[in-house]
């Protein structure tokens, strides 16, 4: 019976793969249908005045629009990328479809080397992080048109010049794609490919020559071992009889691909981005370390008659600025959130990396590839915080709106409790590929103590402050 329903299951999933191939001029006028939606709620509310104190989203379009884009679209998109892959990169990203389309139109040069640097996702994020929070991303609609509004136009200007019909934007300079890449890692959907069907297609000089797939985020589909570069967009499907959507395990690609595959600039977006500037970048405002700090520099400037810090006179799009809601970053203050960002960076990172290399340790000789790999088992909790922080700006505008919230910490412990034991799990599952017996039980003590720390940084912002 379970076999049947397996089967069921698998031959559902496939049609469905077969469906998104068969349907893309449909998923076309989809993506269209986005663009236009985002390019409306990102565009309007910048050309219209604030809004007053006593506005509400079902009355104001700025903070509907600032509910729709930081309240439910990009949590919820981090959110997918854990349940079905990148299907938002592939079926529903404005960004991603205005590059291909740019692609098809423009100059066709070929990608250049600078821009396959490895590290652009994690360089990408941080800019991008870092620079939002200076100029009020989540708050201001000029300050997320700039944002959101830059990385489209400057999607668009890359597919323009380079490749023909391809997502180089989205396959090496856009910010998300690297944390993307990782959630996606995790979800249970993926298309499967089977390189002996693959081979056994090309080798039968019966069939006749099959086109090759348009794959628009440049994916070698014959080599494809995991879904964190598929875009899921369906276009491969049933090629040579070889590439199925199915299911798998939620580990299978950390703890069997990634052995392989994980290196280092992805361990720095997950132990100093996700984990570091990240937490850094949802703190700040609600610490009250950081005011301590601000008014011992405050104090420091003051003593030495150096008034120039305390100036409110950047521009919006530098820091922020609006003297008329009075909220204006002074250098001081721009200073200050730069500094604590990275020294939250630094300090979460240092730890969790001294933590992974002590696991690492314990199991057996040392072996960077190792300690690659073990960070990986940490996507889970880098996830969850994302998400939390995120929705905390959910949960403030539904406050506004009168709505109740009383159960939100214990959902949010229960999300943190539930990617502490999916983490814990991952990486017992990757340390016991190296040793056997007991000993692998020993490096999993560090391994708690990662989760611990950065734990302690989720209930120093919803706890304890």
């Amino acid at each position: 019976m379970a076999a049947t329903t397996a089967g069921g299951v698998s031959r559902l999933l496939a049609k469905g793969g077969d469906w998104l191939r068969d349907h893309g001029r449909l998923l076309q006028r989809l993506q269209w249908v986005v663009v236009l939606v985002y390019a409306f709620l990102l565009v309007v509310p910048a050309c219209l005045p604030l809004p007053p104190d006593a506005a509400r989203m079902v009355n104001n379009l700025t903070i509907f629009a600032q509910f729709v884009f930081w309240g439910i679209w990009w949590p919820f998109v981090l959110l997918s990328m854990v349940l079905f892959g990148r299907v938002w990169c592939g079926v529903l990203c404005p960004e991603g479809a205005l590059s291909e389309w740019a692609a098809q139109k423009g100059l066709g040069r070929p990608i250049p080397r600078w821009m396959r640097w490895g590290g652009w996702p994690f360089v990408a994020f941080v800019l991008t992080t870092v620079y939002g929070q200076l100029v009020s991303v989540y708050q201001y609609p000029k300050a997320a048109l700039l944002v959101l509004g830059g990385s489209t136009v400057a999607a668009v200007a890359v597919g323009f010049v380079y490749t023909r019909g391809k997502r180089a934007w989205c396959r090496y300079l856009c910010p998300v794609n690297g944390v993307f890449g990782l959630l996606s890692k995790l979800a249970p959907l993926h298309f499967k490919v089977q390189e002996e069907a693959w081979q056994a297609s090309i080798a039968n000089k019966n069939v006749i020559r099959i086109q090759a797939v348009n794959c628009a985020p440049l994916q070698p589909i014959r080599h494809m071992k995991g879904g964190s570069g598929c875009h899921m967009c369906g276009r491969c499907s049933s090629h040579r009889d070889a590439v199925t959507l199915s299911l798998r395990s939620p580990s299978a690609e950390v703890v069997e691909v990634a052995e392989r595959e994980a290196d280092g600039w992805q361990t720095l977006l997950i132990v100093y981005g996700l984990l570091g500037v990240a937490i850094g970048a949802f703190h700040w405002s609600a610490s009250p370390w950081f005011v301590t700090l601000k008014q011992v520099a405050a104090e420091w400037l003051i003593e030495r008659d150096i008034w120039w810090p305390f100036e409110s006179n950047a521009p919006w799009w530098l820091l922020t600025h609006y003297p008329e809601l009075n909220d204006s970053f002074s250098w001081l203050d721009g200073a200050m959130l730069l500094g604590y960002v990275f020294a939250t960076a630094l300090a979460m990172g240092t730890v969790i990396s001294m933590l992974l290399a002590l696991a690492v340790r314990l199991a057996g000789p040392w072996q960077r590839q190792r300690f690659h790999h073990l960070a990986q088992a940490l996507i889970p909790l880098a996830g969850c915080g994302v998400f939390l922080g995120l929705s905390a700006l959910t949960v403030t505008l539904l406050k506004n709106e009168g709505v109740p919230v009383f159960w939100v910490n214990d959902f949010r412990l229960l999300l943190l409790a539930v990617a502490n034991l999916w983490s814990l799990w991952l990486a017992a599952r990757i340390v016991r590929r190296w040793r056997g017996g007991v000993r692998w039980l020993a490096a999993l003590l560090p391994f708690l103590g990662t989760l611990a720390w950065v734990d302690s940084a989720w209930g120093w912002m919803f706890w304890w402050w």
